[in-house]
């Protein structure tokens, strides 16, 4: 296998998402003195480079997919007391404009859940580009942070004192090389 981290240039086209090596992650604090970890099982990304090296990011969130590894606590908060899967199945992010891979870099966007958009800033680092030995392709990885206020798009409404408003987002994401 070989790396090429030195570079962020990547090859124009759709990278394609690498799920199996991809997570969706948020932590939130209960009570103020624990946190809570969880993800989604089931997201999507779209990943455009375009001549000029500049990509186009967006992302699906399908949040049936919603999970903590307690299914009781998961059914509940799939409701209409949390994330309202029923009529707001998913969460979107699109970057507001094309960026340039970097070591470090920001995408600015905005998240839509139902009908209520926030603008969201991912901080992101690069990974690098590495040969997939069993496949021959070539994987780029990105790790990226950001938080919002889960009030802001109407998740739980105030609870003071049972749940922080604010939820950390961990996301780990490989991609695969257009053809």
């Amino acid at each position: 296998m070989t790396s090429t981290s030195e570079s962020t240039t990547l090859k124009s086209g759709s990278w394609a998402l690498d799920a199996a090596h991809s997570s969706v992650a948020f932590t939130v604090r209960h009570l103020g003195i624990a946190k809570v970890r969880g993800g989604f099982t089931r997201f999507e990304t779209e990943f455009v480079v375009d001549e000029s090296g500049a990509a186009t990011i967006g992302a699906t969130i399908y949040l049936d997919s919603f999970d903590t590894g307690n299914p009781d606590r998961d059914a509940h908060i799939r409701t209409a007391d949390f994330l309202d899967v029923a009529n707001r199945p998913t969460l979107t992010f699109r970057a507001t404009h094309p960026v340039v891979v970097a070591e470090t870099f920001e995408v600015q966007g905005e998240a839509t859940l139902g009908t209520i958009t926030k603008p969201v800033t991912l901080d992101v680092e690069w990974g690098g580009v590495q040969d997939f030995g069993p496949t021959g392709d070539r994987h780029a990885g990105f790790s990226a942070t950001g938080t919002i206020k889960r009030t802001d798009f109407g998740v739980g409404g105030a609870m003071p004192g049972m749940l922080s408003d604010t939820v950390k987002i961990e996301l780990e994401i490989q991609l695969i090389e257009p053809k």
